[in-house]
């Protein structure tokens, strides 16, 4: 009999899945739109048709979610070292970033005005975070039982940031940018706890990691 999922991988997956569910949807909604051409956030761009509803599907309820998911491992790591802990919240942080994507949408008109600024630093904010929080876990859980996943968070974020800004120029720029997010939605599922032990997290090494 296997275990029930736990809320906060269910929040991951659902999380995952809204983003994946309105990509698809949305994007079949305008004709000519392109997956591996265009951008993400040109669905949810000022004036789009349909633009309120996407950027709260695609962007909003995902970040929100990945923020609980975050704060649910901070919670159960009050044995954890301080840079793995740090790393947490850094990660909260792109979470909520990769939230501000859809309440901050790009100016369909301008691409250099303001709102498209705005847009581009919480693009940018995402993936610095998003880097920065996986390495501070990766380094902080270095001989625990989590040491595995916390490798496997930080080669998502190295994933997640050669698509955000090295590969575009070699790769379609929308086909980079879903790589780039989708690399997130993966570790944001490997980092959902699922045990139920405050300080699981934190742990020695009682085994291989």
């Amino acid at each position: 009999m296997h275990a029930p999922v736990s809320l906060p991988r269910a929040a991951a997956i659902a999380a995952a899945s809204l983003f994946a569910a309105a990509v698809a949807g949305f994007g079949a909604l305008h004709a000519g739109f392109s997956q591996v051409e265009h951008p993400v956030a040109a669905l949810g761009a000022s004036g789009v048709a349909n633009a309120a509803a996407f950027n709260m599907t695609a962007f909003v309820a995902p970040g929100a979610l990945g923020a609980f998911v975050a704060q649910a491992l901070r919670a159960r790591m009050t044995q954890a070292r301080f840079v793995a802990r740090l790393g947490v919240q850094v990660l909260t942080l792109a979470a909520l970033a990769f939230g501000a994507l859809g309440v901050l949408p790009l100016d369909s008109h301008d691409l250099l005005a303001p709102a498209s600024n705005a847009h581009a630093a919480a693009w940018t904010m995402w993936w610095v975070a998003f880097a920065a929080g996986a390495t501070l876990l990766a380094v902080g859980m270095r001989g625990t039982r989590h040491a595995r996943t916390s490798r496997g968070v930080f080669l998502c974020a190295v994933v997640a940031l050669a698509f955000a800004i090295m590969l575009p120029g070699l790769v379609a720029v929308g086909l980079s940018q879903r790589l780039a997010f989708a690399a997130w939605f993966v570790a944001l599922v490997a980092f959902a706890p699922t045990g139920t032990e405050a300080s699981s997290p934190g742990s020695p090494r009682t085994g291989r990691a």
